[in-house]
């Protein structure tokens, strides 16, 4: 099965010029923790978190009104292509403890894969389980 079977499609992305409590809304009105951030050309520039909005910027006491995006978002996306074996993208999950994972084509964003695209597909849940497992030991070294 391909990564392409599994993942969503309908992404939702910003540019790299919107402030992050503009991110942070549309993260909420849309019921994601991930926007990946495209430039006017559509090409994919980072990805943007819930979780590094509450640690580099929320924490940090800056005014997500007053931080750009692309001042806070991770710049070097670990993506897969829609054509990957579904096994080898939860192999990179797993790798680079992640929960969700860009899928690009050509340089453009063409969906997300999830650890919950994984549980609800029957056929994949011991991967899911197994890039859990590993996205969330404690005890694992950087």
């Amino acid at each position: 099965m391909k990564v392409s079977d599994l993942m969503s499609t309908n992404v939702v992305t910003v540019p790299p010029d919107f402030s992050v409590a503009d991110a942070a809304k549309t993260m909420e009105h849309s019921d994601i923790g991930i926007l990946p951030v495209c430039g006017t050309d559509g090409r994919i520039q980072g990805v943007l978190t819930d979780r590094d909005i509450i640690t580099r910027c929320v924490a940090a006491r800056i005014d997500p009104k007053q931080m750009k995006v692309q001042d806070l978002m991770t710049r070097g996306v670990v993506s897969v292509s829609p054509d990957e074996d579904i096994k080898a993208a939860a192999d990179i999950m797993s790798g680079e403890q992640i929960r969700r994972l860009p899928v690009v084509e050509h340089e453009h964003i063409v969906g997300i894969l999830s650890l919950a695209d994984l549980v609800h597909s029957d056929i994949y849940d011991m991967e899911a389980a197994r890039a859990l497992t590993e996205i969330t030991d404690p005890l694992r070294e950087y």
